[in-house]
């Protein structure tokens, strides 16, 4: 169990329309499935890919009853305006959200004074969210967001929500927990903490052209430091090249692009289009996921890794070729990634490293994305290209150190966003 966790820390259904019904009063508003026709155009400069709650140590089986949350996020763009986007995507009943704030965050659950600000849904200070659907706030203007800029996101459930829809594994901030109504609370009630994120699907600025980052842990960033995960680290490079763009990260620890886990999520095929194509702005897709599909079958099943079939590469290439054809079909570009090096991890055999070799083969030669970057080659040990270089090995050997990272980000060719 002690290596499943490590290795899950190692590495559907269609997304609905993001919308709010118009409203007047202050009554809660009830989500619909589509956004009003004059609802401005935004861009998302922060999202996750979202999961059905699991068993694991956090808090989306029990969800939340008379409690606030807040979530500490990190934007890849700035604006004058923000909203954020609520999911109950894995939901089995509507959601009750009575409040809901954002400020600019400080260290911890604590906020800079004075920047608290509700956020209202169709000018009601609660919404209704029904099974399966997500919520929309309105705009809040919020002075000086740029990229980089820290927001608290704080949510207040005055009922029992049931189980949460959550991203787990958040390496990039956290949420803190405290009970009844904590919406304006500068910190000091909030004593508990989860590295998950709890219902917030994406926040928005205005209207930009985004790049999202799609895969597993690795894009996710396992044992990266706030701001120094790959996609983080690409768009300082777009920002230096005085070419500023967000960089969503839709990397989810432990997914498979083929196969559906009770712990990790949805298999890539089914969450492309809710973490991808349906995400405000998206122009262009970077696509690192594989290793998992490779490699579960090489260790014993479990409960997080069943289904465990063994896979062939000509599958693999099936299921990329659908992501390249749905993005394609949105006019969106696609990157596709080389898989990286991982002997010595315990997913390594003789078996995985030779799907591993045809899978890049195809990924590099066959010119069916639209670009490719060659991560396996910038991290390969020159001595052996089946292992992570020493220097550029977490320890895991499987996951890039914080210089692995920033290697990874440096091999996008940036023409190619």
């Amino acid at each position: 169990m002690r290596f499943l966790r490590s290795w899950c820390a190692l590495i559907g259904v269609l997304a609905v329309p993001v919308g709010m019904a118009a409203h007047t009063s202050l009554a809660p508003a009830t989500a619909r499935q589509t956004l009003p026709a004059a609802s401005p155009a935004w861009s998302a400069a922060w999202m996750t890919a979202l999961q059905q709650p699991n068993a694991n140590q956090n808090w989306s089986k029990q969800g939340f009853a008379n409690q606030s949350v807040r979530q500490v996020i990190r934007l890849s763009a700035g604006g004058s305006d923000v909203r954020i986007r609520i999911s109950n995507q894995y939901g089995v009943r509507p959601l009750e959200l009575t409040g809901a704030t954002v400020a600019t965050a400080a260290k911890g659950a604590t906020v800079v004074p004075r920047s608290v600000r509700p956020v209202r849904f169709g000018g009601a200070d609660s919404v209704t969210i029904p099974a399966g659907g997500q919520a929309a706030g309105d705009a809040v203007t919020l002075p000086g967001l740029t990229s980089g800029t820290r927001l608290a996101i704080t949510l207040y459930f005055a009922h029992p929500t049931g189980p949460a829809t959550f991203h787990e594994f958040g390496a990039t901030g956290a949420s803190y927990r405290a009970t009844g109504d904590q919406l304006t609370n500068g910190g000091a009630a909030y004593r508990e903490t989860s590295g998950g994120w709890y219902f917030l699907a994406g926040v928005d600025v205005n209207p930009t052209s985004t790049v999202v980052a799609f895969g597993d842990s690795i894009t996710n960033g396992y044992t990266a430091a706030p701001g120094t995960r790959y996609p983080d680290l690409l768009a300082a490079r777009l920002a230096a090249a005085g070419r500023p763009t967000p960089v969503l990260n839709a990397g989810l620890g432990g997914n498979r692009l083929l196969t559906d886990s009770a712990c990790y999520g949805e298999r890539g095929l089914a969450r492309f289009h809710r973490d991808v194509l349906d995400e405000p702005g998206t122009t262009t897709a970077i696509v690192l996921i594989g290793i998992n599909d490779l490699g579960y079958p090489e260790i014993a099943p479990t409960t997080c890794t069943t289904p465990n079939p063994r896979i062939t590469p000509a599958q693999l290439i099936s299921g990329y070729r659908v992501l390249i054809r749905d993005a394609h079909a949105r006019g969106i570009r696609i990157v596709g990634v080389t898989l990286t090096p991982f002997r010595g991890a315990s997913v390594y055999t003789a078996r995985s490293a030779q799907l591993r070799t045809a899978v890049n083969a195809w990924i590099t030669t066959s010119g069916e994305f639209d670009a490719v970057a060659d991560f396996a080659t910038a991290l390969a040990d020159p001595a052996d290209p089946t292992r992570l270089a020493p220097k550029y090995d977490s320890g895991d050997h499987l996951h890039p150190n914080e210089a692995g990272y920033r290697v990874m980000a440096d091999a996008v060719d940036l023409k190619t966003l």
